[in-house]
Parts: structure tokens; C-alpha cells; sequence
């Protein structure tokens, strides 16, 4: 429901901060003093058309806020969710901004985010219904109205078994098409399909293929390496032709010439002994080179041993690897989708080689479907006719009460052509009125009078309020032309409706605004040679002095007060 409303520089507001409650709110005030003002600024919170002249004289630009309270299941937070808007509290107020300059252009906002009018006037619906003398929201607009007649009285499971069966009928009737299409494709594109099928058969390519193909090579790669650095390591310790010695004949032939400076064991030449120990220190070194080259010879043959790399393998794995991703760019697709675009070819070739069989099982589906939504369809249109006939006597009793004893309420339900069934049914819904006998009847917001109208939305709500997601009502002299006991009646039932909903009223009848839960009263001061409008809530006394006044006039009697505490104490 609507809490606050808070209004900047709008014509005569010039400041203006309304605290609501729940249950019946009168507005009331003398003619001029302001009221149309307030509504006016109502609706621009909710997404009314802008205009510059909404703004005060002497303001750059005039503001509306409008807080609300919503239950946490209601429609319009799914909404918001979609446009990524969420309240930062679950129990804070939803509050729509409007801003509008002198120039007419307009800033709507949602719980401080900026949104689009389009948007906040799809939130506002939700949340308020307004029903003018001039101008009508809510249930004049034809789109609401099977919506309510099934609120009213249709079972929620009539209408889902409805929209379930749609739902399957439009997913057959997509699968049937797609089918047809891809056959229709297939079948121009057969000579490539068989083509290309079969040289992605002969290609075989595998989930995953791709990655291990590439860690393959890497480690042939290196393998290879590996073993070119062996070979070569060994080809410098072995000689390259038989001329050449290498590096352990080389030593060898160094061990001998060293040998010979040493004497002979019978040999009595003498020999320097330091010639002799340095002579043997360097064929002990010789030996020992020896040995360590031997053993090196011996590693690097085990090393070449482990490390042999099979160059045949190298070259299979590049050119599977070359030939995949040859064929993938081919296709404008990456080497992992290959398996899966060959799939999709091969589905495609079978439906083109099975001819009608899958297109005949696919329409054997549809007309299943088909039939199964007609069938709750039917169910889903007599729950309606029945509920019609139900709200067109309980909307008719309700219109003698309001003065439209003469009108005729009339539920039209009107068969749509089968291009035309939705997830709703096989009907549109419409609410007509007669106002006068032998009129015909017409839509409510076309036929009715604004009087007429705004009384015959009470008789409606009177009977749908409790039906509805909307919490606020707002009503403008819907008791605009009757006094008396219509006037009382009239009072009577938004009271009635405001045990379900909030209501405000803008009333000029007394007998409406003593039936007021909370009682405002509108008017207009002149604050430093400027005229101002004024909303205050009233008191007890200053209530019973405001009735009288509606009652007496300008001049308030005793009279007037005595009749006004008729009114107040029939209700109190």
C-alpha cells in the first residue's frame, strides 16, 4: 500500500509530506483548494504523462515521491529482479521518484536507481489503480480483465493445465519446424553433407584429441633433442673415419710414449729420479683419463639406449595434429568441436536418409499436443463462462446501491481463432456496459459517464478487491452527481472495499468522507503574497467541523453540526 507521498514545488505545493494508512482515507476541501493538484502529483510518481507546467512558479523543478509497502510474494518484485533492481532491506518501503523540469522533460527513478518511464509506469500498475472522472486506470484497461474474471472465480489449476499444454503444443510445433527445416537444408546441401561426413569418418577425430596430440609432440620433441645431443657427445669421443684416432687412442698412444722414459726393470741406465716420478705421475694421469673416458662412453651408450626417440612417431603426431586443426579451420570451428560438428552432419544425413519417418512421428506428436490443449482449453472456457455468469450477478447487485440501478453489466467472452490461442486460453475476456436500456452495450471507459463510470469500478471492486494484487485504490468524486442515500451507499461500499485494499477518496459528499478511516483535508493559504495548498490531517473535532461545512456551506451552523454528528455517530 502507499505510505507516504512526498511532493517538491508542483503547482501550488510547494513542500508537502503525507504519512497514509491503511483502510479509507477521505480528501476533502473546498472547490479549487487543491485536490486535482494532489492526484495530479500522484500521478507522475507513477509514470503519468510529464509537463513543465507542473511545476511551481519560481522552481527550477518539481519532484514526487511515492513510498510503498509490498508483501514479499507480490508480482512486481519479479519484475524488478529482472531489471536488476533489488531493495537492499526486504523490509524496506518501494519507492518510485519522478523529477520533471521547466521544460517539460522528465527523470524517473526506482528505489533510487534510474529507470525508464516505460517501466515505472508497468511497476505503478501493479501497485495502484486510479479511477477519475476524466481518466481511468486499472479495470477500463480490457488487457486486465480476464485476468480477473479467472481471480474471481476460476481454478488456478484450470488456467496452468492450460498454459502447460500450450507451452508442450508450441514446443511440438518448434521441434516440427526445425525438423522441416533441417530436412529442407540437408536435402539441398546432400552432395557436401556426404562429402564432408566422410571425410571427418576417415579423420576420426577424438574428444580431447587436440591437447593430447600437443603434450605428445612436446615430449617427442624433447625426446628428440635429448637424443641428438647423446649422439653427438658420443660422435666426439668416436674416431669419424678409420684414419682418424679419437680421444681413447689418443691416450693410449700417449701412455706408450710416456712409458718408454721409464727404465726397465733389468735396465741399468740410470734415470733422473725426478725425470722418473714425474714421468709416472703423468702416465698415472693417463690412466686414469683413460678409465674416466671409458666410463663415459659407457653413460652416454646407456643414455642413448634410454633415450632413442622414434622420429616416424614425431611425424605421425604432427601431421594428425596439422590435419585436425586443417579441418577445423576449414569449418570456421575449433578442433574440439569437430567431434561434435560430425555428429550434428551424421543426425543430419540419418533424418535425410530416413526420408518422412521422423517428420511423420513429429506430427503425430503436434497433433497430440494439439489436442491435449484444446481439451484443457475447453475446460479452462467453461470454468470462464460460469465464473462470467457468477461476477455479472455480483457485480449487478451491487450497481442499484451506487445509482446504476438502470445499467446492465455484461462479461463478453469471445472466442479467439486458433492462430490466435495462448498460454491464457482460447477467449479474450471483456467487461461491457449498458448504461441505459435499450443501449447497446460498449467498454466501460467508452459508454459510462465519469460519474458513471468511477461508481461502476466501485460496484467491480466491491465485488473483485479482495481478487487483486493491487493494495491501492484511488477514486476521484465517485460520488460526483447523487446525494443522499446514493451518496451513503456509495460510502458504505469503499468502506467495505477498504477492509481488503487502501482506498483514498476525493469526495465533495459528506456522507462518503464520515465513512473515512483517516480524513485529510486540502486547502490553500497565501504565504508571503504566494498561495500555497496545504494537506493536514484532522482531528476529531476539526473532522466534525469540516462535515459540517460540506454540509452547510461557507456559514456552519448548529444545524450542520448536529447533522454532521448524525453521520459521524451512525458510523462510530
Amino acid at each position: 500500500m502507499l505510505t507516504h507521498l512526498s511532493i517538491r514545488d508542483v503547482v501550488l505545493i510547494e513542500k508537502l509530506d503525507l504519512s497514509l494508512a491503511s483502510g479509507l482515507t477521505v480528501l476533502t476541501g473546498e472547490t479549487g483548494a487543491g485536490k486535482s493538484i494532489l492526484l495530479d502529483s500522484l500521478g507522475l510518481a507513477l509514470g503519468e504523462r510529464a509537463s513543465g507546467g507542473l511545476v511551481r512558479a519560481g522552481a527550477s523543478q518539481a519532484s514526487v515521491s511515492a513510498l510503498f509497502e509490498a508483501p514479499s510474494g507480490h508480482p512486481v518484485f519479479g519484475i524488478l529482479s529482472e531489471q536488476g533492481i533489488a531493495l537492499e532491506d526486504a523490509n524496506d518501503p518501494l519507492v518510485l521518484r519522478r523529477i520533471v523540469t521547466t521544460d517539460g522533460r522528465s527523470r524517473a527513478y526506482i528505489c533510487d536507481q534510474p529507470v525508464g518511464v516505460t517501466l515505472l509506469r508497468r511497476i505503478a500498475s501493479l501497485l495502484v489503480e486510479i479511477q477519475g472522472q476524466h481518466e481511468q486506470m486499472g479495470l477500463a484497461d480490457q488487457n486486465t480483465h480476464l485476468d480477473l474474471l479467472d481471480a474471481f472465480g476460476v481454478d488456478r489449476r484450470f488456467r496452468e493445465n492450460a498454459a502447460h499444454t500450450h507451452r508442450a503444443w508450441a514446443a511440438a510445433k518448434t521441434a516440427l519446424e526445425k525438423a522441416r527445416s533441417e530436412m529442407e537444408t540437408a536435402a539441398r546441401e546432400e552432395d557436401w553433407l556426404r562429402l564432408t561426413v566422410d571425410d571427418l569418418s576417415t579423420l576420426a577425430p577424438q574428444e580431447n584429441e587436440e591437447d593430447a596430440l600437443a603434450a605428445l609432440r612436446v615430449s617427442l620433441q624433447r625426446d628428440e633433442r635429448r637424443g641428438e645431443a647423446v649422439a653427438a657427445a658420443l660422435s666426439e669421443l668416436t674416431p669419424r673415419d678409420r684414419r682418424s684416432a679419437g680421444p681413447a687412442a689418443a691416450l693410449r698412444g700417449a701412455s706408450r710414449a710416456l712409458a718408454r722414459l721409464l727404465p726397465a726393470p733389468t735396465d741399468k741406465e740410470e734415470v733422473s729420479s725426478s725425470h722418473q716420478t714425474q714421468a709416472q705421475e703423468a702416465l698415472d694421469a693417463l690412466e686414469k683419463a683413460e678409465e674416466a673416458l671409458s666410463e663415459a662412453e659407457t653413460l652416454l651408450s646407456r643414455l642413448a639406449a634410454d633415450t632413442e626417440a622414434d622420429p616416424r612417431l614425431l611425424e605421425e603426431t604432427e601431421e594428425r595434429l596439422f590435419a585436425l586443426r586443417a579441418e577445423a579451420r576449414k569449418h570456421n570451428i575449433t578442433v574440439g568441436e569437430l567431434p561434435s560438428f560430425l555428429s550434428g552432419l551424421r543426425n543430419r544425413l540419418a533424418a535425410l536418409d530416413s526420408g518422412n519417418a521422423h517428420i511423420i512421428q513429429l506430427e503425430s506428436a503436434l497433433l497430440d499436443a494439439r489436442l491435449a490443449y484444446e481439451d484443457a482449453g475447453r475446460t479452462l472456457s467453461e470454468a470462464r463462462r460460469k465464473a462470467a455468469e457468477k461476477l455479472e450477478k455480483a457485480v449487478s447487485a451491487e450497481l442499484k446501491p451506487v445509482k446504476l440501478e438502470r445499467a446492465r453489466f455484461i462479461v463478453s467472452i469471445i472466442p479467439l481463432s486458433p492462430e490466435a490461442w495462448t498460454s491464457q486460453g482460447m477467449e479474450q475476456a471483456s467487461f461491457l456496459i449498458a448504461a441505459n436500456p435499450g443501449q447497446p452495450p460498449g467498454p466501460l471507459a467508452k459508454v459510462a459517464s465519469g460519474g458513471e463510470l468511477s461508481r461502476l469500478m466501485l460496484a467491480l471492486k466491491v465485488v473483485l478487491a479482495a481478487r487483486s494484487n493491487v493494495a491501492t485504490l484511488v477514486f476521484d468524486e465517485v460520488d460526483s452527481g447523487v446525494g443522499g442515500a446514493t451518496a451513503s451507499s456509495i460510502g458504505d461500499r469503499l468502506h467495505k472495499v477498504a477492509r481488503d485494499v487502501q482506498v483514498l477518496v476525493v469526495t465533495h459528499s459528506p456522507q462518503v468522507a464520515a465513512r473515512g478511516d483517516q480524513h485529510l483535508r486540502i486547502a490553500k493559504r497565501i504565504r508571503d503574497e504566494r498561495t500555497e495548498t496545504l494537506a493536514e490531517p484532522l482531528s476529531p473535532s476539526a473532522r466534525r467541523e469540516e462535515i459540517a461545512r460540506m454540509l452547510a456551506g461557507d456559514v456552519v451552523t448548529d444545524a450542520a453540526r448536529a447533522a454532521a454528528d448524525s453521520l459521524l455517530g451512525n458510523i462510530e
